[in-house]
């Protein structure tokens, strides 16, 4: 399958589809795309249109234009601007389909870009993301709707906070952002308990896995490649030039870093490299043979779980509801996603011993444990007084792949190019957690802006 779809996006450079036959024609492959033989089958179709010559390491080497490491939903926004700037484009996942990380395990929210530091890339490109996300999810009728934000505070001693929230928002530009009194949130929501609340109306949630596979079809449509079940392990430096190693992903479950040497089964050298491997990536980077390793920051992992809302005929709320953000995350909040469903979370549990193997292989624990309700009934409580007994509901959890550690100030997303490290053609994307859905395309705009040769 992957064979012929090779084909047929060698043709497609010739003449594309039109939009319409390319967003069918990307749930088709959606569906087929990730049998195991698709490393393979890669390995095979690239060798069939390019010279192979060999590595030191006596495996297969070949020539790429432009390598996207990691399919979650920046990868693709990444890879998606990259080709419709005409450049050849293979993107390397090491799962069966693309967003199965931290793109699809978290709230789904489309962000306004109130609390980021002012002039951070986090504020920049969730404000032009928000808005880039509105237009393409209008344009190709991706699932969204803008519901509106109340940031509440639920005791008078919150209030200066609120108050530091709205004119930090205001600061950062976000639109129509004003301060309400309890009296009025409580009517636009009467099960909600608060004091005063900050009313973002620019606020609004998509659905990930739509905007996905559209971002995949688009790209598909225009000369990339996507192959799953193959995973980057490394690389290194011949002159000013990376090499990066590839192999099976079904070759690794058994490795553990120290009894047996993990050798690529092929070797890519593109002209342009992004690491966008999210949770992984700086374990990732530290295998790239000559990237200096004082240019790699430590990584800290923060797990957030969610749990739904059951035994109830009505949702309580329609608008999302957040307190005053928490240590290492917004707290734990109202969530809706597009059928009603309410979602509650998540919270911040932070990670220890995360060794690097564990994380460049992505072995996380993503278990909701039931007896974990009896610390979000008390938080939600606080501004959702009337939530029963029992009505609480395991969901998923998510990763964050943060920066920064415990009681430490949050920190920017960190987008390196040579002039950090010194290696031509390399970009690594660190960091990249909340925001990152609402600022993918922004993200993407930016790298091919600035990177792009």
């Amino acid at each position: 399958m992957l064979k012929r779809t090779f084909q047929s996006f060698r043709r497609s450079s010739k003449g594309f589809a039109s939009s319409s036959s390319r967003r069918s024609d990307a749930r088709f492959k959606w569906k087929h795309l990730h049998s195991p033989s698709n490393f393979m089958v890669m390995r095979s179709m690239m060798s069939s249109t390019q010279t192979a010559t060999t590595t030191s390491y006596s495996v297969p080497r070949e020539k790429v234009d432009c390598l996207v490491i990691g399919a979650g939903v920046v990868g693709i926004a990444i890879a998606r601007a990259l080709a419709l700037k005409g450049r050849e484009v293979f993107v390397v996942e090491s799962d069966s389909t693309f967003g199965t990380a931290t793109s699809s395990r978290n709230s789904e929210v489309i962000h306004a870009g109130i609390y980021y530091p002012r002039n951070s890339l986090k504020a920049i490109f969730c404000l032009r993301g928000r808005d880039m996300l509105y237009d393409y999810c209008t344009k190709y009728d991706i699932p969204h709707k803008q519901i509106g934000k109340l940031i509440v505070a639920t005791r008078s001693s919150e209030i200066p906070k609120l108050n530091d929230i709205l004119n930090h928002g205001i600061q950062n530009g976000v639109d129509s952002l004003r301060m309400i009194d309890g009296i009025e949130a409580m009517k636009m929501e009467p099960e909600l308990q608060c004091v005063k609340a900050v009313l973002s109306p620019v606020s609004g949630i998509v659905d990930s896995h739509s905007l996905m596979l559209a971002l995949v079809g688009e790209a598909e449509s225009h000369r990339t490649t996507f192959t799953y079940n193959s995973a980057v392990i490394g690389g290194h430096l011949e002159g000013n030039q990376i090499c990066v190693h590839v192999s099976e992903t079904n070759s690794l479950k058994e490795w553990n870093g120290t009894s047996t040497a993990l050798n690529p089964d092929l070797v890519l050298v593109p002209n342009l490299i992004v690491n966008s491997a999210g949770l992984s990536a700086p374990a990732l980077a530290k295998r790239f043979t000559g990237l200096p390793s004082e240019v790699i920051p430590s990584a800290y992992y923060a797990r957030g779980c969610y749990f739904t809302l059951s035994n109830t005929k009505t949702t309580p709320f329609q608008h999302l509801i957040y307190p005053i953000p928490e240590d290492g995350g917004l707290g734990v909040h109202v969530t809706l996603d597009l059928n009603g469903q309410v979602k509650f979370g998540p919270d911040v549990e932070w990670i220890d011993s995360i060794d690097d193997i564990s994380s460049f292989m992505i072995k996380f624990d993503y278990s909701v444990h039931s007896n974990r309700a009896e610390r979000f009934y008390p938080e939600i409580r606080k501004y959702y007084p009337n939530l029963k007994d029992g009505s609480l509901e395991p969901g998923y959890s998510g990763i964050r792949p943060k920066l920064s550690g415990p009681g430490q100030p949050p920190v920017d997303f960190v987008i390196q190019g040579e002039n950090i490290h010194g290696i031509p053609g390399l970009v690594n994307l660190f960091g990249i957690e909340s925001p990152g859905l609402t600022s993918s395309l922004a993200i993407a705009e930016y790298i091919v802006t600035r990177f792009l040769g």
